[in-house]
């Protein structure tokens, strides 16, 4: 390939072979001395990317994943830069830990960078698999990304195979990489069709903006081939920090910016995220949701060019994200969460009307039910208590990997205080009752401290079918309401009553806060999945893939291998 790759000196974006045929790499900063078959890897993820005029990145980077680490707890991972060096650490634990330093963070320089946590639910949890992911072909690129590709084994074998600009080497069994290396491909591709247009021969340079605009290009031709959900953050040399959502919107991105003063001038600096919750404590504003199809990018010069890169559009984001996944300080696809959340207390009162339950006080499943709970009970008259304690220090069931896990964490989890539900019957709000497994055992709890009668009320409909696009509830086998009547449920539950959010109610909440939403993605609840793509044979070897069990069997290592420990890498 006669332009692959940008070195770290030349204005070029694509720069020329080395002599022997390989790619001429950027600079290498040396470390300091401190310190596979079907892909059914389903994540929610955190990602952030921030560019900044001057000043390291990476505090702030640090900021917002902490913001962002309720959407996983597996894994960490940074990139900052320069745009001359890349600089990667990204191991296992939590931001915290795998961040747990100033030396730490000091090897990590550029006034831009991306960052990202992490949890999985299928394969190992090697940092192998941590993000980000990188190719050094074409321009240098490092991305990461929050969804689930669900086209990975069609991209794959096109990618190993004579139809990709190059038969491309995978080292993990990643979707992220796949979409990466689709990416990739595609600005290889767009490179070469610009040079035989414009008959450029030799070592030509090519302009900036006409880099930018090749890098537009194969962003539609990625989104044409790329099926499933995918919002994602990019780092890419010669270019920028690359900012883009899938064409169904399904996974959140917001934009963000704030003003500083450099040189007795105002200069605008800029953030993506998941959740704009991570934007406050760093002094950013929420500008807007990233829309569907959209690629942003801030150019290295710190210009913010926009580009669609799909047609026919549609705004389908996923309702779990307003009910369990997002943060109640988040605003997504201009929805306040906690709004939503009210006002799904609010509908779901009605339907505890209907039931006609003599009930004494209304008790929140902490964290996500409160909001929920709080109006609730304002709706019926119903005392509001704080009945269950929570252990901050115990990780969210539901992101756990393994069933049992799940089942040991509860007790530890929550403790229910006799003092609240002593002789009361109990209405119990949940955000979603997904498993059955904590639900079982809090209800065991509270009858335990005393209450006489324990009714559930759940703010989601019942789940009956698998996520495919990023949320950990990839088989039907382990959902409590698969072929069962609310009644059973009940019964399995040990409830004495339970009632579910109606699903019309469920929408009716999103499409009254935003009308343009065309529908929203709730395969989960109603078994529709919005890309179109998805049909029995893939669902099925869906349940026969399961959750994978090996999952745990992954060694916790560094990005450097067994024998380094710092888990610091920099770019090659």
């Amino acid at each position: 390939i006669a332009r692959p790759l940008v070195t770290a000196t030349s204005p070029s974006r694509f720069a020329r072979s080395s002599p022997g045929g390989g790619v001429v790499p950027p600079t290498l900063q040396p470390p300091s001395s401190g310190g596979a078959g079907r892909r059914q890897v389903k994540r929610k993820c955190g990602i952030i990317g921030i560019y900044k005029t001057q000043g390291a990145a990476a505090f702030e980077l640090y900021e917002g994943l902490l913001m962002l680490q309720h959407r996983g707890q597996d894994s960490a991972g940074m990139v900052t830069t320069d745009f001359e060096r890349f600089v990667e650490k990204k191991e296992n634990g939590l931001v915290k830990d795998v961040f747990h330093s100033k030396s730490v963070m000091d090897k990590l320089p550029g006034n831009v960078g991306i960052g990202h946590v992490r949890y999985p639910t299928a394969g190992t949890s090697s940092a192998l698999e941590a993000q980000p992911f990188f190719v050094n072909s074409p321009l240098g690129i490092f991305l990461i990304h929050n969804g689930n590709i669900t086209n990975t084994d069609k991209l794959r074998e096109r990618l190993q195979g004579s139809k990709s600009f190059f038969n491309r080497c995978l080292r993990t069994s990643s979707d992220s990489e796949v979409l990466l290396n689709v990416w990739a491909d595609a600005i290889h591709r767009a490179h070469q069709d610009h040079l035989k247009r414009n008959k450029i021969v030799g070592k030509q340079d090519i302009q900036k903006e006409v880099v930018t605009s090749i890098v537009f290009e194969a962003g539609k031709e990625m989104m044409q081939k790329v099926k499933g959900a995918y919002s994602c953050i990019a780092l890419v040399k010669g270019v920028g920090l690359v900012g883009f959502r899938d064409p169904n919107g399904i996974r959140p991105l917001v934009l963000g910016k704030r003003t500083t003063m450099v040189g007795g001038a105002p200069k605008d600096e800029y953030i993506f995220a998941s959740e704009d919750c991570a934007f406050g404590p760093i002094g950013y504003q929420r500008v807007r949701d990233v829309h569907p199809g959209e690629m942003i990018i801030i150019t290295e010069e710190g210009e913010m060019v926009s580009s669609m890169c799909a047609e026919n559009t549609k705004l389908n984001p996923c309702i779990f994200e307003y009910i369990y996944l997002a943060r109640p300080d988040s605003v997504l696809n201009d929805i306040s969460v906690y709004k939503f959340q009210l006002e799904l207390g609010r509908r779901l009162a009605n339907q505890v009307k209907e039931k006609g339950w003599d009930v004494d006080i209304a008790v929140p499943v902490p964290d996500g039910a409160r909001p929920i709970a709080i109006q609730l009970s304002a709706e019926l008259g119903l005392p509001y208590r704080e009945g269950l304690v929570k252990n901050r220090y115990v990780g969210r069931t539901f992101i756990m990997p393994e069933q049992h896990l799940r089942e040991l964490s509860v007790r530890r989890k929550l403790n229910a205080m006799s003092a609240v539900f002593k002789n009361q019957r109990v209405l119990l709000v949940d955000d979603s009752i997904i498993r059955g497994t904590t639900m079982t055992q809090i209800v065991e709890m509270v009858r335990s401290a005393g209450a006489k009668e324990v009714y559930l009320a759940s703010a989601s409909p019942p789940v009956r079918h698998p996520n495919v696009y990023g949320v950990d509830m990839p088989s039907t086998k382990e959902f409590i309401a698969t072929d069962q009547s609310v009644d059973d449920i009940r019964q399995a539950l040990g409830a004495d009553g339970l009632v579910y959010q109606d699903l019309e109610d469920l929408y009716g909440a999103g499409y009254s806060m935003n009308s343009d939403i065309d529908k929203f993605d709730g395969a989960c609840f109603d078994g529709k999945y919005v890309t179109g793509n998805i049909d029995s044979e893939y669902l099925k070897q869906l349940e026969i893939d399961g959750r994978g069990t090996d999952r745990r069997k992954g060694k916790l290592v560094s990005s450097l291998g067994e024998g380094d420990k710092s888990g610091v890498q920099f770019s090659m």
